[in-house]
């Protein structure tokens, strides 16, 4: 039994777990030639990311959805492509919106060249997966515009906060429901729909998919307070510091506000209202935020929709890739501590 990813996914299956890691190796092959230009620099700032790695949690989602159909059918592995290389645009054009230093534990593209390069660059990758795309048919099509019109509207919905009288947190929620969620519910989807799997299958996947891609996201948000450098693959408080409204932020800011609010409350809402742009300041947020109920209370919201998600495989027949969808929400929940 051999460990899949980063995530520490094992797969109780030898024949699956060998499906997987082909599949996986060969989306890895597929990003490196869907990034090539004939223009060097284009391929160099395009395979910037692809070589730094990552979790290519969206192209194991696909290969675990596939097993419920024909795991190798043509269609399968282009699909894996496709979602990666679109989550891929999506990191380039989040990276100049954040202005952010470091991602996957290297320089972000913005950071190693410019702004322009790097939206320009995500541009080129989306370019690439729509190519892609139209090999797939135009369901796959279909199914994907409508996904990455959410994913664009998650990130507006987030850029222009939540309307008057409308809750923060479950603005946020719906935020993340469409600018991680939806993207990963596609890569259930394709898998399920690539293999030829039932309808029943295929809308099982996809809802799962966008509820483990929620709990992914919270993960993430307790990470960038949790975490070092070194796990997380990006500076810790770059949310923060961006004024980016994270969930555990958002439990602070409503404890603060609430009758059972303290002056403690109150102070560390001050202290992330203020410049974070001052490494010491940010360092007392931090620490601050590591000892706050609001971080446990996010921990505990990453379980609900880890269970959630675990649940909604309940009518898929039990087999092995029934049980590794399962582990990998619990892995989900564990990157969050």
């Amino acid at each position: 039994m051999t460990v899949v990813g980063p995530f520490g996914l094992s797969v109780r299956d030898q024949a699956v777990e060998a499906d997987v890691l082909a599949g996986l190796a060969a989306v890895d092959e597929g990003l490196m030639e869907a990034t090539k230009s004939d223009v060097p620099f284009i391929t160099e700032a395009a395979q910037h990311l692809v070589r730094a790695g990552g979790k290519r949690f969206r192209p194991l989602l696909v290969m675990l959805g596939a097993q419920f159909g024909d795991p190798h059918a043509p269609g399968v592995v282009p699909a894996a492509v496709v979602v990666e290389l679109t989550h891929l645009a999506t990191l380039y054009h989040d990276d100049v919106m954040d202005e952010a230093d470091v991602r996957r534990g290297v320089p972000s593209a913005n950071a190693n060249w410019d702004n322009s390069v790097a939206v320009l660059t995500g541009d080129f990758l989306f370019s690439r997966a729509s190519h892609i795309l139209a090999d797939l048919g135009p369901e796959a099509v279909r199914v994907q515009a409508q996904a990455f019109e959410r994913l664009v509207t998650g990130q507006i919905m987030e850029t222009a906060g939540p309307a008057d009288g409308h809750d923060a947190i479950d603005h946020y929620l719906e935020v993340i429901a469409g600018k991680t969620g939806s993207l990963i519910a596609v890569a259930g989807r394709f898998g399920a729909m690539m293999s030829g799997a039932d309808e029943r299958t295929v809308s099982v996947l996809t809802q799962y998919g966008e509820r483990v891609g929620v709990a992914f996201q919270l993960a993430d948000d307790v990470l960038d307070i949790a975490s070092d450098e070194h796990e997380s693959g990006k500076t810790p408080g770059t949310d923060l510091r961006e004024g980016i409204p994270t969930l555990p932020v958002l439990y602070l800011r409503a404890r603060a506000a609430s009758p059972d609010g303290t002056r403690e409350d109150r102070e560390l809402c001050s202290l992330l209202d203020g410049d974070l742009g001052d490494d010491g300041r940010l360092a007392e947020a931090l620490a601050a935020l590591r000892v706050h109920p609001a971080l446990e209370q996010a921990r505990r919201a990453t379980v609900r929709y880890a269970d959630e998600a675990r649940e909604m495989l309940a009518p898929l027949p039990d087999n092995a890739a029934k049980a590794a969808l399962s582990g990998l929400c619990t892995a989900v929940v564990d990157r969050a501590g």
